[in-house]
């Protein structure tokens, strides 16, 4: 198991200032005690590498001192870029889960930033929350373990991620019609996973529009533990459009938001994209999305959706960025 030294450990009572390093710290439920950055949130513990401290003096010519970034915990003898959201630090007094990788830099409020023009944390820095409390201080051993829990499996080096995407098609299902939609998606999933560094799977089926054979090959889904299901085709008004009746019963939490968005904003310019039923929601640990059955939608709708996939599991995982 890989293990990193404590060099420094920092606290500050107002944000945006450096952090003064102290002799030991001690961690509560909210973060660190007589800190700016405690709160219920997800950002509750910083940490950087001296190693990225290095290389930022090399860099600039600019000396830094533990603490200046405004990092609780300066760090050394493991890359903790290596990191994901729900892998963990601990030793026999503490455990801290990571939360998030790098942040958005806000430039006026960093003293260094203002300074050189140029700051470390935002690219190199991660950040926690508070899993045990207890105390830390410099010359601490803290142990990695990318086998956080059950909860946070998604984010871990070793997990695969599962998708799936389901195509409803009479024509296509008997060979009369090459589905184009499906392909698309999987080529979007494909590059949008790469993106996120996440290892993954993707799974297609072409099924005719009937019901009971998509309520079959949905509850297989489930059973499997896939992670993104999405089925395309099916969501219009026809007689054979039974997608949409078939999926939300399934769902133990639906996502309106995302798909009301999605037909105003292309229903503005094509009318006919209102008519669209699609859903979106939950079961279980289990995101799903029905969308239409022309890559021009699926197009469209992908779009949208990416932008708040990553956040989707995030809350699904119990990582809580809603507060700041």
């Amino acid at each position: 198991m890989e293990s990193l030294k404590v060099i420094s450990v920092n606290i500050s009572k107002k944000k945006g200032t450096a952090k003064i390093p102290c002799q030991q710290i001690e961690l509560y439920e909210s973060g660190i005690i007589n800190d700016a950055h405690a709160g219920d949130w997800n950002r509750q513990v910083s940490m950087l590498s001296i190693e990225s401290i290095h290389r930022f003096e090399e860099k600039t010519g600019r000396k830094v001192q533990p603490g200046e970034f405004a990092e609780n915990i300066t760090t050394q003898g493991f890359n903790i870029l290596k990191t994901q959201p729900g892998d963990r630090f601990f030793n026999d007094q503490i455990e801290l889960e990571v939360t998030q990788i790098g942040k958005k830099c806000h430039g006026n409020s960093c003293i260094i930033f203002q300074e050189i023009g140029d700051c470390v944390m935002p690219k190199e820095g991660i950040f926690c929350k508070v899993i045990k409390p207890g105390k830390i201080k410099p010359g601490d051993t803290l142990y990695h373990n990318p086998i956080a829990s059950s909860n946070s499996a998604f984010y871990l080096d070793e997990h695969i991620f599962k998708g799936k995407v389901i195509i409803l098609s009479d024509r296509a299902f008997h060979g009369k019609y090459t589905d184009k939609s499906g392909p698309e998606i999987i080529k979007m999933l494909g590059d949008f996973f790469y993106k996120q560094n996440w290892k993954f799977t993707l799974h297609s089926q072409i099924l005719p529009d009937n019901a009971e054979c998509l309520k079959n090959i949905i509850t297989q889904s489930f059973n499997e533990k896939t992670d993104l299901l999405i089925t395309t085709g099916g969501t219009g008004i026809g007689p054979h459009d039974t997608t949409v009746d078939v999926v939300a019963p399934f769902l133990q939490k639906q996502i309106p938001g995302i798909m009301e968005i999605i037909r105003i904003k292309y229903g503005t310019v094509n009318p006919a994209a209102l008519l669209s039923r699609s859903v979106a929601g939950i079961y279980d640990k289990t995101l799903v999305f029905t969308l239409p059955g022309s890559p021009k939608a699926v197009r469209e709708y992908l779009n949208e959706i990416f932008k708040i996939l990553p956040h989707c599991f995030e809350m699904l995982y119990g990582i809580d960025k809603h507060k700041h």
